[in-house]
């Protein structure tokens, strides 16, 4: 039997044996990897209709204003650093305005302080999620509130979810990465490899009560809230400033917008 053709029976068939079980994602409810981490005793869980991030790229001028929100996020989700690219695990990174907007603005020439502006970028936690269609074994999932989430347990490293990205924005454990780990934070589980992974606008620091871990590290740059909510500090930047969002022509519904 031809190779290629014997490795995709065996993902159908471990697709197949995963939608038998009871969903991992029930049975660990508890569990941040799971999507549905537990609230701190004496907070409040934070909720939306829709949660939406809204990042004002005015305020950020150079490289050095960008590294210190990367760093949050990327501590206290046990995010490796890898030296070789090929292997390279990234839930937010910055970018330049022509790499995050590429074929959707007919701009030939850009404001300077545009053009060198860093943009970050992450998961656009999408209204119509192509991922989650995509995924075998419903690694991959959509809240109630907006966000698509990863089962990282359930996860069989077809990285489906990532050929249907228009994003770029999940990444996959070429190795196991618990070695690269310069720090653990114990209270978020580690991954293993084969599994795919990226940001989740902190989901186990809404369960607390809490915002982003970059949305705190960027100390008023960056709005986050309900989009459908007019008393939310991000439906509130959205309709009061000029935004732009990535690759609306996909009918995706990014839930990240740019003031530019």
């Amino acid at each position: 039997m031809d190779i290629r053709r014997r490795r995709i029976l065996q993902l159908l068939g471990l697709s197949a044996a995963a939608l038998t079980v009871k969903p991992v994602y029930d049975a660990l409810a508890a569990d941040p990897a799971a999507g549905r981490p537990r609230v701190g005793p004496g907070r409040e869980q934070l909720k939306a209709k829709q949660w939406a991030m809204v990042i004002d790229t005015r305020r950020f001028a150079s490289e050095a204003d960008v590294e210190p929100l990367i760093e949050a996020c990327h501590r206290i989700h046990n995010v490796p650093h890898f030296e070789l690219k090929r292997w390279e695990i990234k839930w937010i990174w910055a970018t330049e305005y022509k790499h995050a907007f590429s074929g959707t603005s007919s701009d030939r020439f850009l404001a300077d302080a545009v053009e060198k502006r860093p943009f970050l970028v992450l998961c656009n936690q999408c209204e119509n999620p192509p991922c989650v269609r995509a995924c075998p074994t419903k690694a991959t999932f959509k809240r109630e509130d907006g966000i698509v989430m990863m089962d990282f347990h359930r996860c069989i490293g077809c990285r489906f979810c990532m050929a249907a990205c228009p994003f770029g924005a999940r990444s996959f454990n070429y190795t196991d990465p618990r070695p690269y780990l310069k720090h653990t934070n114990k209270l978020f589980p580690t991954r293993m490899k084969g599994v795919v992974e990226k940001c989740s606008f902190c989901a186990e620091r809404l369960a607390e009560g809490k915002r982003p871990a970059c949305v705190e590290a960027a100390g008023g740059k960056i709005a986050f809230g309900d989009l459908y909510d007019p008393a939310s500090e991000a439906h509130q930047w959205v309709r009061k400033n000029y935004t732009l969002r990535r690759k609306v022509n996909l009918g995706t519904e990014p839930a990240v917008y740019y003031i530019v």
